[in-house]
């Protein structure tokens, strides 16, 4: 990770907003939530298992193109602990804050600037709080299917298990952005599918990979890992 601001240097302040900008991104949340609750989310008995072993925090890891799903699974299967995402200090973040808190997430301000020092730091005090907290690993501009460093680092050092997700979407919509966005329809059915990585497997030098590898094997447009390197 790149060297830390001086000491002079003050941390950014987030931006927020107010007034119809803030209505805006409320209505824009709302018409989500509703939009979500037409989906039929599928959860097989062992990623049941898994959810229901939780007892504490968990770092939740997904694909940046599989976001949309995100605050609906959370909320139907953890509802005790709303889930956590970073969103930038930026005045584009005070957008996506105000539309989060809509939608049932919530935001952690932090900048993924200076190597994500910042980023890192605001995920590891959420959960050290005790709280959920999410990571796409290849976002938020790609490339896609890739992984940073930051998931494995994050939960290595918070001490919680990652619980990488996979969802397989029976009908879609694709956007043209940099990861081919997934749109489910309304009311068609999404799997689900969880595997679970203690953070004591995240401490060697292959982590990284091992957790991109991972990641691919549940989601089944991912490129297959080589087989070289298939476990």
């Amino acid at each position: 990770m790149s060297t830390p601001p001086a000491p002079h240097q003050s941390a950014p302040v987030p931006q927020v907003i107010h007034g119809w900008k803030r209505g805006l991104a409320g209505l824009a949340g709302c018409l989500m939530r509703l939009w979500t609750l037409t989906l039929r989310i599928t959860l097989s008995g062992e990623s049941r298992r898994l959810l229901a072993g939780l007892d504490g925090p968990c770092l939740f890891v997904l694909w940046h193109n599989r976001l949309f799903a995100a605050a609906e699974v959370s909320r139907r299967f953890r509802p005790e602990r709303p889930l956590h995402s970073l969103v930038s200090t930026s005045k584009d973040g005070a957008w996506l804050t105000a539309f989060f808190n809509s939608v049932g997430l919530r935001a952690v301000r932090g900048s993924s600037s200076r190597g994500g020092r910042e980023a890192v730091s605001a995920l590891i005090a959420v959960l050290r709080a005790g709280h959920d907290a999410g990571i796409t690993p290849d976002g938020p501009r790609g490339p896609c299917y890739t992984c940073k460093p930051g998931a494995a680092i994050v939960a290595r050092r918070a001490g919680v298990p990652i619980m990488l997700v996979g969802m397989h979407f029976e009908a879609a919509w694709r956007l043209p952005s940099w990861d081919k966005f997934y749109l489910p329809r309304p009311f068609s059915r999404v799997h689900l599918r969880l595997r679970e990585l203690p953070a004591s497997q995240l401490r060697g030098e292959n982590s990284q990979a091992e957790l991109e590898r991972a990641l691919q094997e549940l989601n089944a447009d991912a490129p297959a890992a080589p087989a070289s390197e298939s476990r």
